[in-house]
C-alpha cells in the first residue's frame, strides 16, 4: 500500500502535471481571457524556478475558436467541433508561448488522440518525447487533437488525458484546477451542510458517489466525477491528484508551499509497472468477459492469470492479442487485459478447464484465457 503524503510533501514534488480549465481560461465564452492565461503563466514560472518540471494540460481551444469564427454557442456536429479547435489552438499556443517567452521559458505544443496510446509503439514514443521535452526544460502544453479524434477514439475530456498524461510522464503530482474548492461530500449548491473532502483515497466508492451529481460549465465537458476518476488513473503510476480552485489567488504557489486547500486524492496501492499503465490507459476495449465469482476473488486477491474455467460469458467479436474487459456478474468491471484467443474460440473454452483446451479446439496456444502480464485491475 502506498503510503499518504502531507500537502508540505506534495508540494515539494518536481515532476507536476497541471490541468487548467475551460471556465478558469475563457472570458465568459469570448474567446481566452489573456489576463487569467498571464497570470497562470507567472505562477507556473515560480514553480520552474524551484526546480519543478511541469507539463500543461490546458482546455480553451474550441472556446477560442467559437470566439474567432462568431460563433455564439458550442456546436454539436463533430465536424464543427474540430474545425473550432483547428482555429482556436492557433490561438492558444500564441498565448502561452508568448508568456513562457517573456521568462526565457520554451514551450512546444502536443497533440494526442486515444489512437496514439492504443498503439503500444506510438505510445511509448509519446512518453519519451514527453520526457526529452522535460529533460531539456521545455514545457510541454498538451491538449487533444481534436481535428483529428473521431467520437471512438476520443478521450473525452482533458480530466483523463490530465490523468493519462501523468501516466506517461511518471509524474509525482497532477494539479486538476477547477471553478470549485475542491470535492464535497454533498453538493455544497443544495446542502449548507456540505463538507470539504480534504483527503480521500484513489478508487473510493463513496469519494465518486459524493462527485457524481456536480455538473461542469457550459464551455467544459468534464463535471466534479471525471475529475475524480482521473484521479484514479493517475493513481496507477503513483500520481497524487490535487483537486482544487483555480479561482483562489496564487493557487500554485499556495499548493507548492503546502497550504491546506482542496482536495488531495492519494493512491491506494503500489504503482504499476509501465506495461500495466499502457494497459490501463486504453479506454476502449473489443468486448466483454463475465467472470464468477471465483475467478473474480482468486484475480483480487493473487493477480493470477484469468483462466477459461472462471468465464460465464463472452460478449463482443475481438480477436487474438485484443484488449477486452473483464466483469463480475453485475456488470461492474473488475479488470481488463490482452486476451488469448479470439471471441469464437474463447466461447468453446469458457467454463473448461485448460487441460481441455486442445481437445475442444484442436490446438492449444497459451493454457491462459488472459496472461497476469498482460492483466491489470481496475
Amino acid at each position: 500500500m502506498s503510503q499518504q503524503k502531507s500537502r508540505a510533501e506534495v508540494g515539494r514534488a518536481r515532476r507536476w502535471v497541471i490541468k487548467v480549465g475551460s471556465a478558469l481560461l475563457t472570458d465568459n465564452g469570448r474567446g481566452l481571457d489573456r489576463t487569467a492565461i498571464h497570470a497562470w503563466t507567472e505562477q507556473m514560472t515560480r514553480l520552474r524556478e524551484r526546480g519543478c518540471e511541469l507539463v500543461l494540460v490546458s482546455s480553451g481551444a474550441v472556446a477560442e475558436g467559437m470566439n474567432r469564427l462568431g460563433w455564439q454557442q458550442r456546436p454539436h456536429e463533430l465536424v464543427s467541433l474540430q474545425a473550432a479547435a483547428a482555429v482556436g489552438q492557433m490561438g492558444l499556443v500564441e498565448a502561452y508561448e508568448s508568456n513562457f517567452q517573456a521568462h526565457g521559458l520554451h514551450t512546444a505544443q502536443v497533440l494526442l488522440t486515444h489512437d496514439d496510446l492504443v498503439n503500444r509503439t506510438r505510445y511509448l514514443n509519446a512518453r519519451s518525447a514527453l520526457r526529452k521535452l522535460l529533460d531539456l526544460g521545455v514545457i510541454p502544453v498538451v491538449n487533444e487533437n481534436d481535428t483529428v479524434a473521431c467520437d471512438e477514439l476520443r478521450f473525452g475530456d482533458n480530466d483523463t488525458l490530465a490523468a493519462l498524461v501523468a501516466n506517461l510522464v511518471e509524474a509525482d503530482v497532477l494539479v486538476i484546477l477547477t471553478d470549485q474548492p475542491g470535492v464535497y461530500d454533498r453538493d455544497p449548491r443544495s446542502s449548507d451542510s456540505a463538507r470539504l473532502i480534504e483527503d480521500a483515497a484513489a478508487g473510493d466508492e463513496a469519494l465518486l458517489a459524493a462527485a457524481g451529481g456536480r455538473s461542469g460549465s457550459g464551455l467544459g465537458q468534464g463535471g466534479m466525477a471525471t475529475k475524480v476518476r482521473a484521479a484514479g488513473l493517475a493513481a496507477r503510476s503513483g500520481t497524487v491528484t490535487w483537486i482544487a480552485s483555480g479561482r483562489e489567488t496564487r493557487v500554485l504557489e499556495k499548493m507548492a508551499a503546502g497550504e491546506s486547500l482542496g482536495t488531495l486524492v492519494h493512491p491506494a496501492s503500489d504503482p504499476l509497472t509501465a506495461r500495466k499503465q499502457w494497459l490501463a490507459s486504453q479506454l476502449q476495449s473489443r468486448g466483454r468477459l463475465y467472470l464468477d465469482a471465483g475467478a473474480v476473488q482468486v484475480l483480487r486477491q493473487s493477480g493470477s492469470s484469468l483462466l477459461p474455467v472462471g468465464v460465464t460469458e463472452v460478449q463482443g467479436d475481438f480477436q487474438r492479442g485484443d484488449l477486452v474487459s473483464c466483469h463480475d456478474a453485475a456488470g461492474v468491471a473488475v479488470a481488463r487485459g490482452l486476451v488469448n484467443y479470439s471471441a469464437e474460440e474463447a466461447r468453446r473454452i469458457i467454463g473448461h478447464t485448460s487441460a481441455r483446451i486442445e481437445e475442444l479446439l484442436g490446438y492449444v496456444d497459451e493454457p491462459e484465457l488472459i496472461h497476469r502480464d498482460n492483466l491489470v485491475l481496475l
